[in-house]
């Protein structure tokens, strides 16, 4: 499943139009998966125009879909299986700006875990976890051995940072975590600090380090050259 902030965008407009939208309604509702004919009864639709609102449903990951015999028999002259939509499994967020509010859930629940598990404490864990999870990013988006300063934009923007070139440093534009960092200031702004410290590591950037420098309307974290104080 593609999960990109444009695929999960694009996910969200297919709603936008009414009968397709009734149409996801109508599926979410139900127990067990629908046919194409049992959702045009339901909801006074010509087959054709329900058959081709959930195949565009399926097609942007919202449903799945399913086929089953509903005759009950099988093998030799049991007819073909038909064609059934249910709810997809994937979770579709969108938000403007981006906020990951799943990532530092994912984080602190596995910090959690880990201090239970070896006795460090949560926020010792919580830091391991952010450079761990830092350079998972970093990897997970290296195309070779390229460790340039466009290179990090494109982690940074990937991951809905809005990075912004600022002469030498790199301006963090949106914190992903901002509602969280507002309530728990110290301990997230800390986690964030680590997670980006993952990500130049991840990414060889040794010219490049992360400072904690909050300033309003920014995330906490600036993208300086290495040798800037913190």
């Amino acid at each position: 499943m593609d999960d990109t902030r444009d695929a999960r965008i694009l996910a969200v407009a297919t709603l936008e139009e009414p009968t397709r939208r009734r149409l996801y309604d109508h599926v979410v509702r139900q127990t067990a998966a629908v046919t194409r004919d049992e959702a045009a009864t339901a909801l006074g639709l010509p087959r054709a125009t329900a058959a081709f609102h959930l195949d565009r449903l399926a097609d942007e990951g919202l449903l799945d879909v399913v086929f089953e015999r509903r005759t009950g028999r099988s093998g030799p002259g049991a007819g073909r299986p038909s064609k059934l939509y249910r709810r997809s499994d994937w979770h579709v967020e969108v938000s403007l700006p981006e906020h990951r509010y799943d990532l530092a859930g994912r984080l602190l629940a596995a910090a959690i875990e880990d201090a239970e598990d070896s006795g460090e404490s949560p926020r010792e864990a919580l830091d391991r976890r952010a450079r761990q999870l830092g350079n998972e990013l970093a990897a997970a988006a290296r195309t070779g051995a390229e460790n340039s300063p466009e290179v990090v934009m494109r982690v940074l923007e990937a991951h809905g940072f809005e990075p912004r070139a600022d002469e030498d440093a790199i301006l963090l534009g949106n914190c992903p975590f901002h509602t969280l960092a507002q309530q728990h200031t110290d301990l997230v702004c800390a986690m964030n600090l680590c997670l980006l410290d993952g990500v130049l590591a991840g990414l060889d950037a040794t010219q490049l380090q992360a400072n904690l420098k909050p300033e309003p309307g920014q995330c906490c974290v600036r993208i300086e050259p290495v040798g800037t104080s913190a």
